[in-house]
């Protein structure tokens, strides 16, 4: 997979981040059970049945037949067709559920639970779209009276499928401060639904949570950073959950894992950057962005390691001083509207440690088309997407917004 995969579906485009590289009810009822559809020919051929009363029960230790007071109560009714994969409901009046099964064409049963006061069940999950289904239920009165219901009905098949798009890669290895960014095509309907739809499997139990930006985008983060080392893997379980209107998701899962620790600081104000990795500590001579263009201040995590890029002063909007149209080597983004670190070769060696004389970048010291001994190449090399970077003493005095990048980190656990 891709780093940013397009979505797979009609009429739908992937991705959210616009980058730039700038520098900076009725039922079967009471007793009896409802004619059975022929599953095996699709159950859109199914034609509602007439239910029958609730058969006589006959109480134990009583010779006297008795009609149970209790009633089941199942939506859709029988022959039901093109129903929400989460319209099933299973109730019980004047008694409790006892009993309740549900199958699909194949007999695979459907996982569920009866609720503590016998009045209802619940599946474990949405079921599945384009699906037969077959459910016979059972209630029993104060008495012990029985009365049954049955009904057979077949889910809709959506008119579109859309993949999530994330930016993570099967197997791939990322830093500590890695978010895994989930992208939609439309505006998401049902976000509660989509959210619990995607979860976390980790080997430390490390819990993770999701967060909306927007209606087409949703990011995961634990509460601190990612422990070095940490297996995770992503389940997808989207195929049954209605996206936008008419589309629903797919089902797929994704493995990655966390390296080693890497969190570098940058001191604006004292041009140089600490860089803890695995635990050694090492300082950088740095130049940060000039008081025109000053770098944002707050947590950023490195989005992609991008090489040698094209940076022009065109493209960023208010720009002061002089035009430039440069080759940068070993240039790793840090947010989507062009902060980056990465080499520089135009600037005087007592720049760095010195001066901020960039446009909103941090810049370490390379030669041109980048070299692997200088600062900037030994740092580029040494680097892993998801790898923390946090600018401290700017003198920008907007805050970075936290959709800008991976920049979540500056949203408070609680508020996330």
């Amino acid at each position: 997979m891709r780093s940013i995969r397009g979505v797979v579906a009609v009429g739908l485009v992937g991705g959210a981040m616009a980058l730039t590289a700038a520098c900076g009810g009725g039922s079967g009822g009471g007793g009896g059970s409802a004619a059975k559809a022929d599953l095996g020919a699709g159950a859109a051929s199914a034609k509602p049945a007439a239910v029958p009363s609730a058969a006589p029960s006959t109480v134990p230790g009583s010779t006297v037949p008795k009609v149970s007071k209790a009633a089941v109560n199942i939506e859709p009714k029988a022959g039901s067709v093109d129903v929400a994969p989460n319209a099933l409901k299973i109730g019980a009046t004047g008694g409790r559920l006892t009993t309740v099964k549900v199958n699909d064409r194949t007999g695979k049963e459907v996982p569920g639970t009866i609720s503590a006061d016998g009045s209802s069940w619940a599946p474990a999950a949405g079921l599945e779209v384009g699906t037969a289904y077959r459910v016979s239920a059972m209630a029993a009165d104060a008495d012990g009276a029985v009365a049954t219901a049955d009904s057979d009905f077949s889910t809709l098949t959506p008119t579109a499928l859309a993949k999530a798009s994330d930016n993570v890669d099967d197997g791939a290895t990322y830093g500590v401060g890695m978010i895994v960014s989930v992208a939609f095509g439309k505006d998401v309907k049902n976000k509660d639904e989509v959210a619990r739809g995607i979860t976390f499997e980790t080997t430390n139990g490390t819990v993770v949570r999701g967060h909306w930006f927007g209606d087409r985008r949703l990011d995961f983060r634990p509460e601190q950073y990612w422990a070095p080392d940490t297996k995770v893997v992503v389940h997808y379980r989207l195929k049954s959950v209605e996206i936008a209107p008419g589309v629903y998701g797919t089902d797929r899962d994704e493995p990655f894992t966390i390296g080693r620790s890497q969190v570098s600081t940058v001191d604006a104000a004292a041009h140089k950057m600490t860089v803890v990795s695995a635990g050694q500590t090492n300082e950088i001579d740095i130049s940060a962005g000039a008081p025109e263009h000053p770098t944002w201040n707050g947590t950023m995590v490195v989005m992609s390691k991008e090489g040698v890029v094209r940076m022009q002063s065109s493209t960023l909007p208010g720009m002061t001083g002089a035009p430039y149209d440069l080759q940068v080597p070993h240039s790793m983004r840090l947010t989507d509207s062009g902060t980056y670190v990465h080499g520089n070769y135009w600037s005087k060696s007592s720049t760095f440690g010195e001066d901020n004389v960039s446009h909103g970048c941090v810049g370490l010291k390379d030669v041109e088309g980048g070299g692997s001994n200088t600062s900037m190449g030994k740092f580029y090399d040494g680097s892993l997407v998801g790898d923390v970077m946090v600018v401290k003493n700017s003198t920008r005095k907007e805050t970075l917004d936290p959709s800008n990048g991976l920049s979540g980190w500056n949203v408070p656990w609680g508020s996330w």
